[in-house]
């Protein structure tokens, strides 16, 4: 499947036990799992790809969804003139770089580029 602009391209979990959690999801619900280190892990065989990452702080809102877009800059500069706040600078991670925001009700979303 190829990646579209503006269209949710993956979901990430925080976790506090990562080795819990994915023996959780693959016993229940028969996902498969590929560690990126000691504090990721993502998962497929799901339905729509994504990923845990280990959090050491309490967790209120554990989702986060990520859009893709080939232009990130782009995209950031259109986030900001409508009013959106970005809460986390363009940052790289093997495989691509993204940034986080806010929407104006306050929801953290966040955008990804393999570009």
């Amino acid at each position: 499947m190829s990646t579209i602009n503006n269209h949710i391209s993956y979901i990430e979990f925080k976790a506090k036990d990562l080795e819990a959690v994915k023996t959780f999801y693959a016993a229940v619900f028969n996902w498969t799992f590929k560690d990126y280190g000691p504090t990721y892990a993502s998962f497929s065989n799901s339905g729509l790809a994504g990923g845990f990452e280990q959090a050491e702080d309490a967790i209120t809102n554990g989702a986060l969804v990520v859009l893709y877009h080939e232009d990130l800059e782009q995209i950031k500069d259109k986030v900001i003139r409508f009013k959106g706040r970005i809460s986390k600078e363009i940052f790289s991670f093997p495989g691509g770089s993204r940034f986080h925001f806010l929407d104006p009700s306050g929801n953290e979303l966040a955008v990804w580029s393999d570009k």
